[in-house]
């Protein structure tokens, strides 16, 4: 497996509590801010619990 590319795209002022705590598990805190995570269950998981607040590339 590959390397996925997350993107914080929209604020997480109106998101649930869990939401806002996945999207910093997955190391963003900033609009605009990317990190790079090893594409796995885990990931895939947390990356489809906040897909409307993120944008996902996969590299």
């Amino acid at each position: 497996m590959g390397n996925l590319k997350i993107t914080l795209k929209k604020s997480t002022i109106a998101s649930k509590e869990d939401q806002k705590a996945t999207v910093v598990a997955l190391g963003l805190h900033k609009i605009g801010q990317s990190v790079i995570q090893k594409d796995n269950a885990q990931i895939r998981g947390m990356v489809n619990k906040v897909s409307h607040l993120v944008q996902v590339e996969e590299i």
